[in-house]
């Protein structure tokens, strides 16, 4: 019984831990795209993709990615909901909606957009830390304010 106690406590704790870890990402982000802090939440062979801004693989890649970012993206802020963490020792899977009001640079223009999107994050323990090994998100759908998203919505499948 107290083995079963301690395994649910751990696996509530990793749970906690790594729904803070994906706070954090959302927090940096907002922050400015501040790559120097979001680099660090990932592994080093960690990867970073959307279908729309770019695959990336290595911290390395995605600190550059993010370290430029900012000159597109010029305001973001994440609402981040509906996460549902799967924990299997070491390793675990997070699944997040997203809603981002943004700001693009678009034609030498700020363009006010709205995003709708999913993550599907995959999470591994090292050296007593949590830390993305992927990120994968996928926009539902990219509008600009005003405009409709009728038509132009994805869902992603499982």
């Amino acid at each position: 019984m107290a083995d079963d106690l301690e395994a649910r406590v751990a696996r509530l704790a990793a749970i906690e831990e790594i729904t803070r870890l994906k706070h954090l990402y959302w927090h940096y982000n907002d922050q400015g795209l501040d790559a120097a802090r979001i680099g660090p939440l990932f592994v080093d062979e960690g990867v970073w993709s959307n279908a729309e801004l770019g695959h990336h693989e290595g911290r390395a890649a995605i600190e550059d990615f993010f370290g430029g970012a900012s000159a597109t993206i010029t305001f973001c802020a994440h609402l981040g909901m509906n996460g549902i963490v799967e924990v299997d020792g070491d390793t675990a899977r997070g699944r997040w909606r997203l809603l981002l009001p943004c700001t693009f640079m678009q034609d030498g223009r700020k363009v006010s957009r709205w995003i709708l999107g999913d993550y599907d994050d995959a999470f591994v323990r090292r050296d007593g830390s949590w830390l993305f090994s992927r990120l994968d998100v996928i926009f539902n759908f990219n509008v600009a304010q005003g405009d409709s998203w009728a038509g132009m919505e994805q869902v992603r499948a499982g």
